[in-house]
């Protein structure tokens, strides 16, 4: 940090609601193809001969369940072994010392899961991100100019307590060690909070998460000049400890190739507003799983808060340390009961089908089902 400014982390139904089938070759790919080191790549990543044959799918133990009936056809679904095998040969390009680095409070992520989810999701963007580039400059071709340098833009949502974060670094991380070594920036709506003397003054402090909670006019503003190709975008800071925004320290995006962007509500179509934060996706992630697994992730996570952050002479929550066992378990579920879950229940979820892919955990944390938006 220098002068209160930090750059962007750069680490790294019952029936199928679709059937995959294999994907044709690419037609006319070195056509747009103007790098070895691309044309190298697709060796692996893109589709020949060692892509999986995948067979139709079903419906694993009542995933439809999860998607609005409305927009369920619109998925293709895949069982755990079906898309793992969409990995191919992509790989492995973590070790066990790097992931216990990115693991969160009580997270629960070991390399098996990083190879059976992450990587095919690592391959599958890598294609997208592969061709979104080669509509710019076909596009630049057309207008006669020079193609901008436009980032790739990720959103990640879901609820408190499912892992969103600790999914984000590990995914920024794999995709950095593409071999062109994307640069990767992960941004976090937390920083866009209103501040807790802005909530404190609206009567909305027991309400922080909930939509009318972020300066929205504020991330539509990063996320509109990071599209823009603007050199360096400035954005706040939040800390987790003293639960604020930190006067005067700013994270600053310097032109990355891909720029992440992880939080609750991501995927909200906001009242009053004629643009939304996801108009500036290209790809977005819900990270699913049933309600009663998330609040038992967030119980057992403010157990272990409890025994660390909460111990910090700084930390917002710093009263919570000195309760029971018993104490604890009946504070987080009410906060669950009374703030989460109800963001849950009216904001987050309901947002799920506007999701590019749907991952389901199972109550072990570990991904049973993926769904696919269908092109």
């Amino acid at each position: 940090m220098n002068d209160g400014v930090t750059t962007a982390s750069t680490t790294v139904s019952t029936r199928p609601c679709g059937v995959y089938h294999a994907p044709r070759r690419l037609r006319s790919a070195a056509r747009f193809t103007d790098c070895r080191l691309r044309a190298a790549f697709a060796a692996i990543w893109l589709v020949g001969a060692d892509a999986p044959k995948v067979a139709p799918v079903t419906d694993p133990a009542g995933a439809a369940e999860h998607l609005d009936p409305a927009t369920a056809d619109r998925f293709l679904t895949f069982e755990r072994e079906a898309w793992a095998a969409l990995r191919a040969a992509t790989p492995l390009t973590l070790g066990e010392d790097e992931l216990e680095d990115m693991r969160g409070i009580h997270a629960h992520i070991d390399l098996d899961e990083v190879a059976a989810i992450y990587l095919p999701l690592s391959r599958l963007l890598n294609l997208y991100v592969s061709a979104t580039q080669d509509l710019h400059r076909v596009s630049a071709t057309f207008l006669g100019a020079i193609a901008p340098k436009v980032p790739y833009v990720i959103g990640i949502a879901g609820s408190v307590a499912v892992g969103k974060s600790t999914f984000a670094r590990i995914l920024q991380a794999l995709l950095a060690r593409w071999p062109d070594h994307p640069k990767v920036d992960l941004l976090t709506t937390d920083g866009f909070l209103h501040p807790n003397r802005v909530l404190e003054a609206r009567g909305i402090m027991n309400r922080k998460g909930f939509p009318e909670s972020y300066d929205t006019r504020e991330l539509l503003r990063v996320l509109r000049e990071i599209k823009s190709g603007d050199e360096e975008v400035g954005a706040p800071v939040y800390s987790h400890v003293v639960y604020d925004i930190i006067d005067g320290e700013q994270i600053v995006v310097k032109q990355p190739d891909i720029v992440i962007v992880e939080g609750l509500n991501v995927l909200q179509t906001s009242a009053g507003f004629t643009e939304f934060v996801s108009d500036y996706f290209d790809f977005s992630i819900y990270i699913d799983a049933d309600e009663v697994d998330i609040e038992h992730w967030y119980v057992e996570r403010f157990l272990a808060l409890r025994e660390s952050v909460f111990r910090d002479p700084d930390s917002f929550f710093r009263a919570y340390a000195a309760l029971s066992d018993e104490e604890a378990v009946a504070t987080a579920r009410g906060i669950w009961r009374e703030i989460n879950g109800l963001n849950l229940r009216d904001n987050i979820a309901p947002t799920r089908g506007r999701a590019s892919l749907v991952l389901h955990k199972n109550a072990d944390h570990r991904v049973n089902s993926v769904r696919l938006r269908r092109l």
